[in-house]
């Protein structure tokens, strides 16, 4: 069989309420040269019957039922061996293309400069019925991004500015390394940033994906293990010392936490970072140049909010008084 240009690739586990969605949105594409990969790890529910039924109608899906859980990276990791398309482009069993268009514009914005070497766009986020939530756009602005500035900007603010799997497309030959399974919430973020070093990022403000907000996900078990501020943290180290890395855009985030550690002492940090490297990494003036400016910002602000209220206090006796005394 000869390689299709895009391979769409499908990891769920126990999603046989949200897949048709995930499928029809896939096989709905307007860019026809595809395979739809599906690869359920070992899920409890219908999820194979689903799948089977959706296989048997239309041959550019391929699917695999895992005879054992694997877990959510080694199953995104398996699922990038076997897929054959010259792009990736991951769509999560719970999410959904927005439009027929979506590969289509991500296709074509990766191939508009030889320096991209991936691509997104913003994401509609939605509930478990569909129904609208929000709108994730945090580029705003359509074009092609450094990809080195944008890892400076996730990093600096902690934050991943690129989007979800469901989101991204990016060429199968740069991701031979795989996911990294040392992660669990911020292994999406770290293999953008891994992409990244590499070339630019092109983005569509345009909502191509719908990634699914639903009690299910493993983000909401992670979020309560604090495990995303242990994994924000690894990052920063790996990539501080980068000698690329233009480190003035680091110094806010390295205060930041060099500063709530000692007043915090969080336990589940102590392990990921030692507070005197972060000090060390940032330099006793410019912690003392951060301090300063901290404690006249956070003065400012709670003398605003003083006055703001002082105001709202007298302005209905103010009215009262014009009301007795008319002019």
């Amino acid at each position: 069989m000869s390689e299709p240009t895009v391979s769409i690739l499908i990891p769920t586990y126990n999603y046989a309420r949200y897949l048709p969605d995930a499928i029809e949105s896939a096989l709905g594409q307007d860019f026809h040269d595809i395979e739809v990969l599906i690869v359920d790890d070992c899920s409890q529910d219908n999820s194979g019957e689903v799948i089977q039924h959706y296989a048997g109608l239309d041959p550019r899906i391929r699917f695999h039922l895992n005879q054992q859980n694997l877990g959510l990276v080694p199953n995104w990791n398996f699922c990038l061996a076997q897929a054959r398309g010259r792009y990736i482009k991951f769509l999560f069993g719970d999410d959904c293309f927005c439009i027929p268009q979506a590969v289509g514009v991500l296709v074509a914005l990766i191939e508009s400069q030889p320096s991209v070497v991936m691509a997104t766009s913003a994401r509609r986020v939605i509930d478990a019925s569909s129904r609208p939530l929000d709108l994730w756009d945090e580029l705003k602005s359509a074009g092609v991004y450094s990809g080195r500035a944008i890892i400076a900007r996730c990093l600096a603010e902690n934050n991943n500015l690129i989007g979800e799997p469901s989101a991204v497309l990016f060429r199968r030959q740069d991701a031979t390394r795989g996911f990294n399974p040392r992660y669990r919430q911020w292994v999406d973020l770290e293999m953008w940033l891994h992409l990244l070093e590499r070339g630019d990022l092109a983005y569509s403000p345009e909502p191509l994906c719908c990634f699914r907000r639903h009690e299910q996900q493993q983000t909401a078990v992670n979020r309560e293990l604090r495990v995303g501020e242990q994994e924000g943290l690894t990052l920063l180290r790996e990539y501080y010392h980068k000698p690329w890395m233009d480190r003035r855009l680091l110094r806010d985030r390295v205060f930041r936490e060099r500063y709530h550690y000692r007043r915090q002492h969080p336990a589940h940090l102590a392990h990921v970072v030692n507070p005197e490297d972060l000090m060390r990494w940032l330099g006793h003036g410019w912690y003392l140049w951060y301090w300063v400016r901290r404690n006249i910002t956070k003065a400012l602000i709670t003398l605003r909010h003083n006055w703001q209220r002082h105001v709202l206090e007298r302005k209905p006796i103010a009215l009262r008084r014009r009301h007795r005394h008319p002019e």
